[in-house]
């Protein structure tokens, strides 16, 4: 075995203390996502949109890598491993995983509002890393947009869906962690996995997929990691 995909969701940063969307008490609890990450709502208040990204790189600054994070990272020692990760934060790379890709976005970065979204096309060099700090209403690119979070909105097409189909589909091993496969297009991409790639979910709900390749290992991320490392 050479070769393994990792596939992440919100369940694998909980630990860390970030929040999760869609779980009780969960960040959609509380905001409305059409009204804050949704194009309609960028239309309609921006400002808006703006605040709650960048509440989220406030609190992003306060927390660390999880165990399972590094656990992850400490598999590139032995294969290739490509991070596919339906998450917005940067804790797989401060952990040390070096092969990321961001289906939704990352919230470290913003981007001309009237840029394609192309994440992997021209587009990219207009993407800034702007870490931790706040964007307010009137910061603009140097094509004189204004800057839009780097985010991946309700309603957008995700770009990198066909690079992270290719590299399920080159995978000898298929790892999914921290997510219930509800948010498509992301919750397809197992199907691509080659017919005698194994594939691994590790969840502490049950999760109901009729694919014999798949062994579910029902515990949260950094224990469910901890033993699958183990047989590895």
């Amino acid at each position: 075995m050479n070769r393994i995909a990792v596939l992440t969701g919100a369940g694998v940063s909980a630990e860390s203390g970030l929040g999760t969307y869609r779980d009780n008490g969960g960040l959609w609890d509380n905001y409305d996502p059409m009204e804050v990450a949704s194009a309609e709502g960028w239309a309609r208040n921006p400002g808006k949109v703006l605040e709650f990204y960048n509440m989220q790189r406030r609190h992003l600054r306060e927390v660390q890598p999880n165990q399972a994070h590094r656990l992850i990272a400490e598999l590139e020692k032995k294969y290739r491993v490509d991070v596919i990760t339906q998450n917005v934060d940067n804790l797989h790379e401060r952990a040390g995983s070096t092969h990321v890709v961001h289906l939704h976005g990352e919230v470290t970065k913003v981007r001309p509002e009237n840029s394609c979204n192309d994440f992997d096309g021209f587009s990219e060099k207009l993407v800034f890393d702007v870490g931790y700090d706040p964007v307010v209403l009137g910061d603009k690119a140097p094509n004189g947009a204004q800057l839009r979070p780097h985010i991946v909105f309700f309603g957008e097409a995700v770009p990198k869906m066909e690079q992270a189909i290719d590299l399920v589909s080159r995978a000898d091993m298929v790892i999914i962690v921290g997510t219930s496969l509800s948010v498509y297009p992301a919750a397809s991409l197992y199907r691509y996995a080659r017919g005698e790639a194994p594939i691994w979910l590790i969840d502490p709900k049950p999760v109901s997929l009729h694919d014999p390749r798949i062994r579910q290992l029902q515990t949260v991320a950094t224990e469910g990691m901890k033993e699958l490392c183990e047989k590895l």
